[in-house]
């Protein structure tokens, strides 16, 4: 942090000098303007001084004019070295004010808008960290700094896991999907860290993660190593066998974790070879259905076309923000009495009845795209097994 403000320091030096040189060039201008000043003044002088002694006969005529031409001439040998003055300056005590304000300015414009915090992150990530809190601490202020990083929230949950605080961990990594999008190895890691933050418990949303990750990249190292250790965990060692196998064929050989994944496999089978174990994967809740009824306000009416597409749709509160089911009616047909349920999924494996608490939402979108359009209108987290009918009223800008 030294070095900057020595450089930001010199940088104001070199500002200051095109303020301060033009006053000390004019303050030299105004001595020779001075002197060229008093020069005519003595020449006046003179002049008029052997005006009078024409006038009184003491010089005639001839000599009069001698002594004209001889003060002429002295006063051109003074002045004939002088600059010629300026006709305009700025007035002496601007230059001098500028000069001390344009620094206490600048420092304290910088202090305001600038990112001194971040110069001084970058100085120290330059050193190596000396223990993983520090290097904890450091991530931390760089997310605060830089909020929409996504690189930097990803290395703060990884952070956090090794620290074994997983809960903030999923913190970390959903805030990384929200930047980045959800990327295959992003949603395996927030999968992960809700795993462990559950206490190894398996989840609906835990579940989801996982399938969408693989579905995107069904070679995603993490999302295949924690399912394998979620069936071992749920004694379902067939599955933990096939999920580590297919881990397995990911990793180079050489690789250091491929000892420690084989000596998990070689126990699994073992476990499956003694009968123990389940045959299948925990059963999903029961099947959920919603009913909504959605209306259009009436400052809207003017402002949409008959034909604009109209979304209904539930998503999970806490979890993907991706609708979990939908219906694509058109704004001619509002109001409308719709129910959403498990058979309106958008992903077999996101369903409403694999989350307790959904949120309904209804927008309209020119383009068709129900993640994004014009208006739009939402309701209150509700548990997803709710019977009581909905009530919908698109009414406001879709921001």
């Amino acid at each position: 942090m030294t070095d900057f403000w020595l450089a930001s320091g010199l940088l104001l030096l070199v500002a200051l000098s095109f303020l301060l040189i033009p006053v000390l060039r004019g303050r030299r201008a105004q001595q020779e303007e001075d002197r060229t000043a008093l020069n005519v003044a003595l020449y006046q002088e003179r002049v008029a001084e052997l005006q009078a002694q024409g006038e009184a006969g003491v010089l005639d005529a001839d000599a009069l004019a001698r002594g004209k031409d001889e003060a002429a001439r002295e006063l051109l040998a003074d002045t004939e070295n002088a600059d010629v003055s300026r006709s305009a300056r700025l007035g002496k005590a601007l230059p001098i004010v500028a000069a001390f304000l344009v620094p206490a300015m600048a420092v304290g414009l910088y202090l305001h808008y600038g990112a001194s915090d971040k110069v001084a992150l970058t100085q120290e990530f330059a050193q190596a960290p000396q223990s993983l809190e520090e290097m904890t601490s450091r991530l931390e202020r760089a997310v605060a700094a830089q909020p929409d990083n996504a690189e930097g929230l990803y290395f703060l949950g990884r952070a956090y896991m090794a620290q074994e605080r997983p809960a903030d961990a999923a913190k970390a990594f959903e805030r990384a999907v929200g930047v980045a999008g959800r990327a295959p190895e992003l949603l395996g890691q927030w999968a992960q860290a809700l795993y462990f933050a559950n206490d190894k418990q398996w989840t609906a949303q835990f579940q989801a993660l996982t399938d969408e990750a693989l579905k995107a990249d069904p070679k995603e190292v993490t999302s295949l190593g924690l399912l394998g250790i979620a069936a071992f965990e749920g004694e379902r060692y067939q599955e933990a066998v096939d999920y580590w196998n297919r881990l397995l064929a990911q990793l180079p050989e050489g690789d250091s974790s491929r000892a420690a994944l084989l000596g998990g496999i070689e126990k699994a089978k073992e476990k499956l070879a003694a009968g123990e174990g389940k045959a299948s994967a925990p059963v999903a809740a029961s099947a959920a259905k919603l009913t909504v009824r959605v209306e259009l306000a009436a400052a809207l009416k003017d402002k949409v076309k008959p034909d604009d597409t109209v979304f209904i749709f539930a998503r999970a509160s806490s979890g993907p923000p991706m609708p979990l089911a939908a219906k694509r009616v058109t704004v001619a047909q509002l109001p409308i009495e719709v129910e959403l349920s498990d058979s309106d999924a958008m992903m077999p494996n996101m369903k409403l009845s694999s989350f307790p608490e959904v949120q309904l939402m209804a927008r309209i979108s020119r383009a068709g795209q129900p993640t994004k359009g014009e208006w739009v209108g939402s309701g209150a987290p509700l548990a997803s097994t709710t019977a009581t009918p909905q009530h919908l009223t698109i009414d406001r800008p879709d921001l």
